[in-house]
């Protein structure tokens, strides 16, 4: 799963862009600023997304532990994943290499883009996120 502070930064550069988020069916997500540390995911019958004449908003259905019917969509942070992180790279996306570590195992990742660069990390979805901040830049 991506980093939260990358999330954060992607969630920025989008917002400068003016891109919005469409909440799509699997989507990850958290909700930053209300000390609650639960990933959510958008799912048909358990957490919805509505679309409503002052925007998406994000409608949690069933039992929870505390009390949240719905809020904006604006208000929850969006942890996407490596194929949509791919995909925001587009004809950019050259490849993902697995760097082997000293006894093999990876030892991170990198995405190689069409312009020469490279972004590595740990993980695969941090290092498509980084190419994806490089690309916003």
């Amino acid at each position: 799963m991506i980093a939260l502070e990358l999330a954060h930064r992607l969630d920025a550069a989008r917002r400068v862009r003016g891109e919005a988020w469409t909440p799509t069916a699997g989507d990850r997500f958290v909700i930053p600023g209300k000390e609650i540390d639960d990933v959510f995911v958008v799912a048909d019958m358990t957490i919805e997304v509505e679309e409503l004449s002052s925007g998406a908003v994000v409608k949690f259905n069933g039992t929870t532990e505390w009390a949240l019917d719905s809020l904006p969509a604006d208000e929850v942070l969006w942890l996407p994943r490596e194929p949509q992180l791919r995909a925001m790279l587009a004809e950019r996306f050259v490849r993902l290499e697995r760097l082997p570590g000293a006894d093999g195992a990876a030892s991170g990742y990198a995405v190689l883009l069409t312009d020469g660069s490279r972004h590595v990390d740990v993980d695969p979805e941090d290092a498509y996120a980084r190419a994806v901040l490089h690309t916003s830049a």
